[in-house]
């Protein structure tokens, strides 16, 4: 695979040297982890582990780091798993802090949509978010995924319950990611 891009960002294959970046943008911060299925990190020693963790599961996985074009460091997370020949799903976008509420997640997931069309051929794309996930879903909606139903999940971090809802969208033969740069 070569590099995912994006007008602000490339997605690429974590290295050891990213633990300190993404500890400090994404990992610590229990706003990055509310929506997320993971526990903040507590320590560079912990992020340092994190971070050999995550460059083994992307050997075997679809899953990247995003980096900023400019300061060329990492400040979040993502990546897509295939669910079948002609569908994929969002396997979970992340951005520090600092890089929330400006768009770039909607550039980031429109990025992995026409990745996933243009190198295996998807026909459909799934993403599941929390209902109680106001931005998540303005950009499920703002791509025009269609709502197909909702469960009720336990957040096994903390024992509470939330709904999980599921959408769908097809992917026609244009690219989003020009719309979205």
């Amino acid at each position: 695979m070569s590099r995912i891009e994006t007008a602000d960002f490339f997605l690429d294959k974590a290295k050891f040297s990213d633990w300190e970046a993404m500890y400090r943008n994404v990992w610590r911060h229990p706003e990055c982890a509310r929506y997320m299925m993971w526990r903040v990190t507590e320590s560079e020693d912990d992020a340092r582990a994190r971070i050999q963790r995550t460059i083994e599961f992307q050997k075997t996985h679809d899953t990247y780091l995003v980096y900023d074009k400019m300061t060329r460091e990492a400040i979040g997370f993502a990546g897509v798993e295939q669910v079948s020949p002609d569908m994929f799903m969002e396997a979970g976008v992340c951005l520090g802090p600092e890089y929330q509420g400006k768009g770039y997640g909607r550039q980031i997931l429109g990025c992995l949509i026409d990745y996933c069309r243009r190198e295996f051929g998807a026909k459909e794309f799934l993403l599941y978010t929390r209902g109680d996930n106001q931005a998540a879903k303005r950009v499920v909606h703002s791509f025009g995924f269609v709502f197909e139903g909702s469960e009720e999940k336990t957040d096994e971090r903390n024992g509470q319950t939330y709904m999980m809802e599921k959408y769908r969208l097809g992917i026609n033969s244009s690219p989003l990611s020009e719309t979205y740069k």
